[in-house]
């Protein structure tokens, strides 16, 4: 039995991305690089189902991570693998020179939201990992829009580089972190990345910043009965420490957060306001999303088993606003 999600809105999205990459007047590459994406519309779906039912989570996306490298390579590109420390992150690049254009693409699943394509709830295997955020659709989007672009380089329509960047663990750990830390990101004149949701629209707000520090406690033992004096709890010097950030709490402005257990740092989302102008813009060119009534019938069941209106999809370009993280 193959697990899969409706696929009706992803070649959409790969239209998405790569229309960006065109001027706002070349309408003639923007209808190749669309042509591109329905050309390799079976290989891209094909992508996206497999995703869909590897359902790996952060930094086990070995077959994930595989799927799309390998199917970069087949296109074209040149590929390094195992990129910043991580076994499934990688890089794939064709082109030469500026511009450098990035596109990031995500792959991980998340834990125990194991689920059939049904709309109803009905886990595919007990407690197993599954996508609850369309991250099967983002890596394979992505890869699409890059090749697209690939292929308009290679036929001479455009000069510079396309970059396509296999991000793992986004839904924990922060893989991207490390890519930045590693500079994989220094020499690109633009970085794209798009994310699905019920809206279809330019992402135009940021995200919230987290800073974060490990702080090590180190006691001495005692025997708790014999001599507890001559000890020195680590655990005391934790509780006082946490004791100490509650107090702080009182005194703190309404939008902070404050957690003990933090795995990874993430610096807000920079957002480039001419960008999103350029792909709400292109956007409109492409035009509303056309579903199918077997979509539209799909997604009614599912709001209808989740309690909401059952209004079926939307497929209308909306105004700018925020995307789903």
């Amino acid at each position: 039995m193959k697990r899969r999600l409706y696929r009706g809105t992803n070649l959409f999205f790969f239209s998405l991305m790569i229309s960006f990459l065109a001027t706002a007047g070349d309408l003639k590459k923007k209808s190749d690089a669309a042509t591109s994406v329905e050309r390799h519309k079976p290989e891209l779906i094909n992508l996206s189902n497999q995703i869909w039912a590897f359902a790996e989570t952060a930094l086990r996306e070995t077959k994930s991570s595989k799927l799309l490298a390998d199917y970069a390579e087949q296109q074209g590109f040149k590929v390094e693998r195992g990129v910043a420390g991580m076994p499934t992150a990688f890089v794939a690049t064709y082109g030469a020179g500026k511009p450098i254009i990035g596109i990031l693409g995500e792959f991980d699943a998340l834990p125990g939201i194991s689920q059939k394509a049904s709309s109803v709830k009905e886990a595919y295997e007990a407690s197993a990992a599954g996508h609850g955020c369309g991250h099967n659709l983002f890596g394979a989007g992505s890869l699409g829009a890059a090749v697209a672009i690939k292929e308009l380089i290679a036929a001479g329509k455009l000069k510079g580089t396309i970059r396509f960047y296999g991000t793992p663990a986004e839904e924990s750990v922060g893989g991207k972190i490390y890519m930045a830390r590693d500079g994989l990101f220094n020499d690109l004149d633009v970085c794209l990345a798009w994310h699905p949701d019920e809206k279809t629209r330019a992402d135009v707000q940021s995200s919230q910043a987290l800073v974060d520090f490990i702080v090590e406690f180190h006691g001495k033992a005692a025997h708790a009965a014999f001599d507890p004096w001559n000890g020195r709890s680590a655990v005391d010097g934790m509780e006082l420490f946490t004791h100490g950030l509650n107090m702080l709490r009182e005194h703190v402005k309404p939008s902070v957060r404050i957690h003990y257990t933090i795995q990874t740092g993430d610096y807000e989302m920079l957002v480039n306001m001419a960008g999103a102008k350029l792909l709400q813009t292109n956007l409109t060119w492409l035009g509303p999303i056309k579903y199918t009534e077997e979509e539209q019938a799909f997604a009614r069941a599912i709001q209808r088993a989740t309690g909401v209106e059952e209004k079926g999809l939307n497929g209308a370009i909306q105004p700018a606003g925020r995307a789903k993280a």
